[in-house]
């Protein structure tokens, strides 16, 4: 049983926040934070939100200095309209779990069912008892769907009961001037352009004031006949719809007895111009359509669609129930957080809050594409597809940054251009494109989809090759590239980011090579005759990546992270505080990019992504080096730490960045968990675990695992997809059992020595 449970759950005013993230609803196309239904007294701050997954509007971001091609204008993330609202109203007496007594109570997101569930036992200040049970579901089935099932069970009140169901336009987003991961100014983005009500169905549709979308959102309230009393005045009900400004207020009256329950279920769609030409009459079919099925049956649409996710990527850890529990909701939230329509992407809060601003970033392509290339190919192709969508506005971009060939992605996006307005830590950042076109290269090395890179994937990968052409240069033989950031975003503008240009490297060389497996195959003219590829640019391709520079120092035998890092100041991390962290909010950037100080993995990320462009020795000395100079502020780092330890056989030091990693946000250790998730993060996660103590590998050669156990562990498994495969790795004390569930044989390399997998394999400890 899959499940995050709160017992005796009770209002916490420090937690409140938290808890919407936590148990918020979504479904990769529509999210909806876990507010309370019936609201919160005045002073209680809240991030009452539904977003849709690539809605945005402009948002004015006026320079200082007019420099030219800094970014002025962004796009955001919208809260599009409030459909969660129900207060419950007992002859005169409004529930608040602020009010009267809280008798018992849990709340829970369930994982192998795909809802979240509140429960309180709860008596009024006059003295009424109730069971009140609240069902939520963002469907994966019906992608526009939001469902809300409130039942209420009486205990010892008989009399009247009412609904009051919200359907609101009048929404705005979140805004805290002293963070710089949300919003720093208040905007109103969407107006209400056309509202009605008719037949019990109530329909909205708003506009955006710059970016000129429309999203549409349709409501009816059911109230199940089943649940009605059956005596007394039971079964007697009375509807008013009322129309308000930007919204409507349906006030459904009946009556209860002790012991008897009434159910309303409120079936909400969301519909995006985007998605959905048309979006007014589209809302309005689906809400019919889904409204003629019963919440129970849309639960169980739901609990299949979820069984099924879970036998593709079943994991966990024997013998420690906590890590698994958070292996658990990470994996859970990135489904939940995944664009699934190749017109959007995963944002770095997901779709749980309003955390910068619900752009992409190359935590998709770097951190979570793993998870889904290794359990859903199909939502990895999409997520690819969507860059591909982008891919002329990656070329618009490179010519504002002064290139003239190529695709620059941008650092911070929703829909393609540079949402970035500090360029040095944004910009700057040119991994984003060889991020991208690793993510590629990878999917090709896992699924072998030679459609995919004639379609899509070679033209990326040629495109990202000729910017590199455009930004290095030769000298004294060497291919070298300046003034980039690397991940490490404490170092910014710097002469050979050694992540940055290994990566260049990587993704020159696989130009040339896709575009050499499809002429093999036949199939190179499309991408041909659409890119402009030449014969002279294809070897110009594989010269610079030949000589492409990688710092090395020979005194400390590392690889430096630039050319500049280790003649700087050294900062002792014992001297900093706590509650100085993170650093970014305490110190002046100058003040940071003098000092050997990281933000988060850089060089350690590089050892791990192409670890073969390195001897193991190398690596090994540049991990204990970094560690010394690693405050591990960004929720990106201590995942790869653990993965490259796992790596070098620091198993213990593995495990316990591992364990700082998988409990980030169901403990809020980065204390910033009220905004959104950290989607980044709970790939990384994953990663640490298959990667890391797993040691898989899906390279040109083949398939590679090297197993590891930390003490603390009695045993981990996993199962992936590789190449129309699905295996199966069990891992305890005594031995690795690897198991073909589905597929042909397979040759694999196990801590560096190659077997034949045709069922099951079986490896002795002592053998690894």
């Amino acid at each position: 049983m899959r499940q995050i449970k709160r017992s005796r759950w009770i209002p916490d005013r420090e937690n409140l926040l938290v808890e919407e993230t936590l148990f918020h609803n979504a479904n990769g196309y529509i999210g909806v934070r876990g507010c309370l239904e019936e609201g919160y007294p005045d002073g209680y701050d809240t991030i009452r939100g539904t977003y849709i997954n690539g809605f945005y509007d402009y948002v004015p971001m006026p320079q200082a200095e007019k420099l030219y091609g800094l970014v002025e204008e962004k796009q955001t993330i919208l809260n599009v309209a409030e459909v969660q609202g129900i207060r419950l109203n007992l002859d005169g007496e409004w529930f608040s779990v602020f009010e009267g007594e809280i008798l018992d109570s849990y709340r829970v997101l369930d994982m192998d069912k795909g809802i979240t569930h509140r429960w309180i036992s709860w008596k009024s200040p006059q003295g009424k008892v109730l069971e009140i049970s609240i069902k939520r579901m963002a469907s994966f089935t019906m992608l526009p769907l939001f469902l809300i099932e409130y039942e209420i069970t009486s205990v010892n009140y008989n009399g009247k009961l009412a609904f009051y169901s919200m359907h609101s336009g009048k929404v705005s987003n979140y805004f805290n001037p002293d963070d710089p991961r949300v919003a720093g100014k208040a905007h109103v983005f969407l107006q209400v352009t056309d509202q009605e009500s008719s037949s019990g169905f109530s329909r909205m549709t708003a506009r955006t004031s710059k970016s000129g979308l429309s999203v549409t959102t349709a409501v009816r309230n059911v109230l199940a006949a089943d649940s009605l009393p059956g005596h007394g005045r039971g079964g007697q009900e009375e509807r008013v719809l009322e129309t308000e400004e930007d919204g409507f207020t349906e006030r459904i009256t009946t009556y209860i007895a002790e012991n008897e329950s009434v159910r309303m279920t409120k079936y909400c769609i969301i519909c995006d111009s985007t998605r959905y030409p048309g979006e007014e009459e589209a809302a309005l079919a689906l809400c019919r359509e889904a409204s003629e099925i019963p919440a129970e049956d849309w639960f169980g649409r739901q609990a299949a669609y979820l069984d099924k996710f879970w036998n593709n990527c079943d994991i966990g850890i024997t013998g420690d129930h906590e890590l698994t529990e958070a292996l658990h909701y990470n994996m859970y939230q990135l489904l939940q957080s995944a664009g699934k329509d190749s017109r959007s992407s995963i944002a770095a809060k997901g779709l749980s809050g309003e955390g910068y601003e619900g752009h992409y970033f190359w935590d998709t392509e770097m951190y979570i594409m793993p998870f889904f290339l290794l359990n859903d190919p199909d939502t990895a192709v999409k997520l690819l597809r969507y860059r591909y969508h982008t891919l002329e506005h990656a070329k618009e971009n490179a010519r504002i940054l002064g290139h003239k060939k190529g695709a620059a992605y941008s650092w911070r996006t929703i829909m393609g251009r540079e949402c970035s307005g500090y360029f040095p830590s944004g910009s700057a950042q040119y991994h984003i494109s060889g991020d991208i076109a690793y993510a590629v290269v990878a999917y090709y090395l896992a699924s072998r989809d030679l459609g995919f890179m004639e379609e899509y994937g070679a033209e990326m990968l040629v495109e990202t090759a000729r910017l590199w052409m455009e930004l290095g240069n030769y000298y004294e033989g060497t291919f070298q590239i300046h003034a980039v950031t690397g991940p490490d975003e404490y170092t910014c503008l710097v002469n050979n980011n050694y992540y940055t240009n290994v990566l260049a490297r990587y993704n020159l060389e696989w130009a040339v090579k896709i575009i050499r497996i499809l002429e093999e195959g036949g199939r190179a003219g499309k991408v041909i005759d659409k890119a402009g590829v030449t014969r002279a640019e294809l070897q110009e391709f594989e010269k610079a990546a030949g000589a492409m520079y990688l710092p090395y120092d020979e005194k400390l035998g590392i690889n430096p992270q630039d050319d500049s890092f280790l003649k700087k100041k050294k900062w002792d991390l014992s001297e900093i505080k706590e509650e100085e962290k993170p650093l970014l909010l305490h110190y002046h950037p100058m003040y940071l990019y003098r000092h050997q100080i990281c933000k988060q993995a850089d060089t350690v990320m590089a050892h791990f992504i192409l670890e073969d462009a390195q001897d193991v020795e190398v690596i090994r000395r540049s991990f204990v080096y970094y560690e010394t100079v690693t405050t591990h502020d960004s929720s990106l780092s201590s995942c790869i730490f653990s993965i490259v330890a796992a790596k070098l056989g620091m198993v213990e030091k593995a495990y316990e960045y591992f364990g700082e990693s998988a409990k980030l946000d169901l403990f809020n250790t980065h204390k910033n968990t009220k905004d959104g998730i950290h989607t980044a993060n709970m790939g990384g996660t994953y990663m640490a675990v298959v990667y890391g103590f797993g040691g898989l590998r899906t390279k040109e050669s083949g398939l590679y695992l090297a197993p590891v156990l930390p003490k603390r562990w009695t045993g981990y498994y996993f199962q992936f997809q590789y190449q129309l495969r699905k295996i199966r790795v069990t891992v305890n004390a005594r031995q690795t059992e690897i198991q073909l569930m589905e597929g042909t044989f397979l040759p694999l390399w196990v801590h560096g020595k190659l077997y034949q997998l045709t069922h099951r394999l079986i490896i002795d400890a002592a053998q690894g």
